[in-house]
């Protein structure tokens, strides 16, 4: 949103004695931020107003003259032109040496045809201006400001009003407000805590007749237009604005283009309310419709465009036709033009939800859809039209009939807040009082009685007890807000859950893998490259509606291929290699939820000498050694399709199945180009934080000491040493402290299908020495055990 200064010092609030660098930085810590401000005069320099006080023919040129001019210093410069316009005795702008014009454009001193030149005589369009700010001006040939209130000497930005600075405010769609003259010099009157001069519209009228002699107004789109207000002009004087108006407009960056047109852009920069203006002979049956648009409507649009509507589109149609898009443009066929002789003022409230939409279908947005897209204040619209018709009456371009039509579909309930002083203290650190919070919400105009904030109809941000606060605090001004500590302990921590993936992660990369992260979309085609069979419930996936891609179509259910992927990439690059891991998420869908259910799976892949088997089962125990997870179960598995039938196995916590780990089978290796033995490990790493054992306690040092025994047993092939393990804690009681495996033996002296186990067995009581009659009693319980339920017997 632009703001010219001089236009709020002259209406709204004086703030010529506030420096640009101030206002600015001011206006930001208030809570408006500025993006840039920019003197008008900063593009022209060294440009005066000049008198012509003699012409000579060049002597070298038969269309060139030799001009003396009066710029305000001691003597006359001389200055070569070409313009035939010029005579003596005329006022003209004049670059002088060492100048500048906009566009960057620089002018110094030199010679035409051998006589010396000491700058240049500029035209309008020289100086930026054009046509439409100087109507009636000549255009070919240079300015003649003669008619201009100006002398010799006088800075030319004086001449054509560049004395102004413009500041582009970054406002937030929040504020409907701000994006207003009105609304940014109510800011800047709180901001530097001064007094704002109101002005509110006075329209005398006139013995025209009245509105509701010559217009209807109806809203059959009733929510799309929450309130629809028109006053009538007769007898209009089509023609150019004043100065002052037209000056105004082009700050602001629009173009001037006639009275009533001007009015319009005017009220819509002042009070942030888009209006219009249609030309009455085009107004079918004197009737105005605010509708929907229907199956195969058009209309040609002020900027020459033929535009097919779709149905629903909100339009401002007569008797007959489209005559206007609702809150975007109006239709050529009402344009304003010389021989229109009445006007209607529009000044509507519609929905902005329906303006952006049809501005986008059509491709055509504009200053007026934009502010209607961000829900503007409907009880504005009839100040709106009351400002218009005024400024009707001060340019006398017409005479402003008696009356009002005002639709009103949607009144805005009031809304109160309470005045809560404690509270907004606390919230804030401050100390302020009660008559100065007041004060403070009086200076941005929200009014306040007793303990009750009434809310204007302008503030829709204003909804909680923070929002006032924001409102004081920032009119105390943040700076001035005192720095404390904190009333509150700052002291936080990691939950439990956490704790737990931070210890996971240190303990994976003490043993020498490297983190991993990947996405959490994937292909389709993974299931197929890990062998997942056809009818598993793991291909049931969550899809994405708007994927980059096949390849990122689909959320995982399984984390495995992205670790795959990533180990495939390695051996790409040729690393001979690579231990990874990742804790990573999966989405299960689940039946009549629309959420799916987002356990973490801890994810271990590695390649490479030494990697087997064993080493990666004996990595894993650590791991779960360091969590303080209960005693791991391995069961063998050959059926699972992702993994060598030989060499994998089932991992269970207390009955809890955790997940798998194995050498990755050939063919699902084959299919990310790994050309070794890879091993991996996918674990519900959610289902281990209730898995884990309670917290250890101290535990004093034996005071009796231990008794070994070794034991060298003959099992089948078949049965594995947690098998052998398990039975033997079960048979040993509590006197069995520890089940150690030391040697596995096959080969001569032991029978086909067979295999030697070798167990070192500790045992030990708490309150006593263990007598040789104790550990053979134990011993012979573990055997008795282990020959009734394994088969096993004492080498």
């Amino acid at each position: 949103m632009k703001l010219n200064r001089k236009w709020i010092n002259e209406e709204f609030v004086d703030l010529s004695h506030i420096s640009d660098k101030e206002y600015v930085e001011t206006m930001t810590v208030f809570g408006q931020k500025v993006e840039t401000y920019e003197s008008m005069s900063a593009q022209i320099r060294n440009v005066v107003v000049g008198k012509v006080l003699s012409m000579v023919p060049h002597p070298n040129s038969d269309h060139m003259f030799i001009c003396q001019v009066e710029v305000g210093k001691d003597e006359p410069v001389q200055i070569v032109t070409g313009a035939q316009n010029v005579h003596e005795g005329d006022l003209v702008p004049a670059a002088l040496h060492n100048s500048w014009l906009p566009g960057g454009v620089h002018i110094t001193k030199g010679k035409l045809r051998g006589e010396k030149s000491n700058g240049m005589l500029c035209s309008f369009e020289e100086l930026g201006l054009t046509q439409n700010d100087l109507p009636g001006v000549f255009a070919d040939g240079i300015w003649i400001l003669n008619g201009e209130d100006c002398k010799p000497g006088d800075d030319i930005n004086l001449v054509i009003g560049n004395d102004d600075t413009v500041v582009d405010f970054e406002i937030t769609n929040n504020r409907p407000d701000c994006y207003s003259i009105l609304g940014l010099a109510r800011e800047s009157a709180a901001a530097f805590h001064l007094p704002m001069r109101h002005h509110e519209p006075v329209v005398k009228g006139s013995d025209a007749g009245s509105i509701f002699e010559k217009l209807d107004v109806e809203v059959p789109a009733e929510e799309l237009c929450r309130r629809y207000t028109a006053r009538m002009v007769a007898n209009v004087k089509v023609g150019p604005s004043p100065k002052w108006l037209r000056r105004r407009l082009r700050a602001n960056g629009v173009r001037p283009i006639n009275n009533i047109v001007d009015i319009t852009n005017y009220v819509m920069l002042e009070y942030g309310q888009p209006m219009h203006a249609f030309d009455y002979r085009y107004v079918s049956s004197g009737t105005i419709v605010v509708r929907q648009s229907v199956e195969g409507e058009a209309i040609t649009t002020l900027d020459g465009t033929l535009r097919n509507l779709t149905p629903g589109m909100l339009v401002i149609a007569d008797g007959e036709k489209p005559i206007g898009l609702a809150g975007i443009m109006g239709g050529e066929n009402s344009e304003i033009t010389e021989t229109t002789t009445t006007v209607v003022f529009e000044s509507a409230n519609f929905d902005g939800t329906s303006i952006r939409q049809t501005a986008l279908r059509l491709g055509l947005r504009t200053e007026a859809s934009g502010k209607f897209e961000k829900n503007l204040d409907p009880m504005m619209t009839v100040p709106a039209v009351q400002r218009a018709c005024e400024l009707v009456e001060l340019l006398q371009c017409g005479d402003v009939l008696d009356g009002t039509i005002d639709v009103l579909n949607y009144v805005p309930q009031e809304k109160t807040l309470p005045l809560d002083v404690e509270a907004i203290n606390k919230l804030l650190g401050t100390c302020i009082s009660r008559e100065d919070m007041v004060n403070y919400l009086n200076l941005l105009e929200i009014p306040v009685q007793g303990d009750t904030i009434y809310v204007p109809s302008w503030r829709p941000d204003l909804n909680l007890m923070a929002d006032i606060a924001e409102e004081v605090g920032r009119s105390f001004g943040y700076n001035e807000i005192p720095t404390t500590e904190f009333k509150t302990s700052t002291q936080g921590g990691y939950p439990p859950r956490m704790l737990l993936e931070s210890r996971a992660g240190q303990l994976c990369r003490s043993l020498g893998y490297s983190e991993i992260i990947t996405y959490s979309f994937v292909s389709p085609a993974v299931f197929d490259q890990i062998r997942l069979p056809e009818d598993s419930v793991l291909r049931r996936t969550l899809k994405i509606q708007n994927p980059l891609g096949e390849d990122t179509s689909i959320m995982r259910t399984v984390a495995l291929p992205s670790m795959l992927d990533i180990l495939s990439r390695n051996n790409a690059y040729h690393n001979k290699s690579a231990k990874l891991y990742e804790l990573a998420k999966i989405y299960l869908p689940q039946e009549g939820e629309d959420l799916p259910r987002e356990p973490k799976m801890l994810v271990l892949g590695t390649y490479g000498a030494g990697e087997t088997f064993f080493t990666l089962k004996g990595e894993l125990e650590a791991i779960f050694a360091g969590l303080r997870v209960k005693k791991a179960v391995y069961t063998a598995v050959t059926d699972h399709p992702t993994f060598h039938p030989g060499r994998c196995a089932k991992v269970s916590v207390e009955g809890v199945d955790l997940g798998y780990l194995g050498q990755l089978h050939p063919l699902v290796a084959r299919n990310y180009g790994l050309d070794m033995e890879v091993y991996c490990c996918e674990l519900n790493f959610s289902a281990l934080f209730d898995l884990r054992q309670d917290a250890p306690t101290y535990v004093p040092l034996p005071k009796y000491p231990a008794v070994t025994r070794d034991l060298a047993l003959i099992c089948d092939e078949a049965v594995t040493v947690a098998r052998m393990e398990q039975v033997m804690t079960e048979a040993g009681g509590k006197l069995l402290r520890e089940v150690r495996l030391f040697d596995i033996y096959r080969g001569k002296g032991v029978a086909e299908g067979k295999k030697s186990l070798a167990f070192s067995l500790t045992l030990r009581a708490d309150e006593r020495t263990l007598t040789d009659a104790d550990s053979e009693a134990v011993v012979k319980k573990v055997l008795e055990a282990l020959e009734s339920r394994l088969g096993a017997t004492l080498r």
